[in-house]
């Protein structure tokens, strides 16, 4: 038999500019942080392979601009996703309030079949600044915020030190898999353009 072919779960990482969306992502993928910051422009992917019970996955992790000017990119990058990461730096309390507007956002943008039953998951970065002497966002505050919105799963990380970054993610792993609908495993080689079914496969459209 023809080996299987891999899922394709598409993330998408959103959150203010500088909470750490493109260390954390950096982190999980290449184990790597740089202390230097650069914007991300537009937007930016990193592919991993994650094994789940037995089943290998490519793992697409879209990070976007905070930045406001980029959202109106935002459609075609949203579209497709498996479950979104809602990202805040613990000792930024703009970041931590930006978190509603990041969601509605993504619901807005992304459309998902059952937005209510989306997977979400937050992480609250830069724990390790100043020794947690500056934090201003208390992990109750954020965890009640989670569980406002339908016990969104929290994890408290830096991508610094590559705390809790790995566990994160694989709760978001986790998450996307469950969104995927069961039929939808396998990337067809052809699609039949002319067969009766019309609608087409909702996958990431990339």
């Amino acid at each position: 038999m023809a080996s299987r072919r891999r899922m394709l779960l598409k993330v998408i990482i959103l959150g203010d500019s500088g909470v750490g969306k493109t260390s954390l992502m950096n982190q999980y993928v290449n184990r790597k942080f740089s202390s230097q910051y650069k914007a991300t422009i537009g937007a930016d992917f990193l592919t991993k392979e994650v094994q789940f019970e037995d089943r290998l996955f490519t793992l697409q992790i879209w990070d976007t601009a905070g930045q406001e000017r980029f959202q109106s990119l935002g459609v075609a990058f949203y579209r497709g996703a498996d479950c979104c990461v809602l990202v805040h730096d613990v000792n930024v309390m703009k970041s931590f309030d930006s978190l509603n507007n990041w969601r509605e956002e993504f619901l807005i943008q992304a459309s998902p079949h059952d937005p209510d039953n989306f997977p979400f998951v937050v992480l609250g970065n830069k724990i390790d600044v100043d020794g947690g002497n500056s934090r201003v966002v208390s992990e109750k505050k954020a965890k009640a915020w989670c569980a406002s919105k339908g016990n969104i799963p929290y994890f408290e990380t830096s991508a610094k030190e590559g705390f809790n970054v790995e566990a994160a993610f694989q709760c978001i792993a986790k998450n996307a898999l469950k969104n995927e609908p069961e039929e939808e495993v396998y990337l067809p080689d052809t699609i039949d353009v002319g067969g009766g079914r019309q609608q087409r496969a909702s996958g990431c459209e990339c």
